[in-house]
């Protein structure tokens, strides 16, 4: 037997999530009346949705800046979409306005896992590799302890796997979490092209 689904249930899921009215009914009595498993439901539907989006072209898009209070620390971000219209709303604009301010914050050095160059990839493995062998572990375990603090790694440097530094806002989701509720929400493939991080007395 199905659960009954109120109007303000669904109402209170479509503005935590932005996603549509059938979609939060349809996750809603999947989830047997449970927001935070239909919250759930939702993401776990989004991201297959963005992952299919992604082969398609974002040639749209914003150029967004932030200015760090006392003028030292300055971002430019480049955030993609496929339409001018998606690329003119309000949730687009502000997803790169906070992706700006999170660069000013977080200093990523890299967008993506793609984008770390092989060197500087293999040195840091070498570094973790000598102290997990100075450690005196089993080698199995040292391996594991390796892949666990380049994965530490990769949240520190890479702007996708670190949490937005707003986490009470955005419920400790990470940079590509939002991405790709943006994505699932706009319809469109959302892309993070590029950003350029400026602080007075750095080259």
């Amino acid at each position: 037997m199905s659960v009954a689904i109120s109007a303000k249930d669904v109402k209170t899921l479509r503005d935590r999530t932005g996603a549509g009215m059938m979609d939060c009914k349809n996750a809603l009595q999947e989830a047997d009346g449970d927001i935070d498993k239909a919250i759930e439901l939702l993401r776990v539907k989004g991201q297959a949705s963005a992952a299919k989006r992604g082969e398609r072209t974002a040639a749209e898009g914003v150029v967004s800046s932030y200015i760090h209070a006392g003028s030292k620390i300055g971002v430019l971000v480049e955030v993609d979409c496929e339409t001018d219209f998606v690329a003119r709303t309000e949730p687009f604009q502000a997803f790169a306005r906070d992706v700006a301010l999170h660069v000013a914050a977080a200093n990523p050095l890299y967008v993506s896992e793609n984008d770390v160059d092989e060197g500087r990839r293999e040195a840091e493995l070498r570094v973790l590799r000598e102290q997990a062998a100075t450690e005196g572990k089993p080698g199995n375990v040292q391996e594991k302890i390796v892949d666990g603090r380049y994965r530490k790694w990769l949240e520190e440097v890479v702007l996708l796997n670190q949490r937005h530094v707003k986490e009470d806002e955005h419920e400790g989701k990470t940079i590509e979490e939002l991405r790709t509720e943006l994505a699932a929400n706009t319809g469109e493939n959302v892309v993070i092209r590029r950003f350029a991080r400026f602080q007075v007395g750095e080259e």
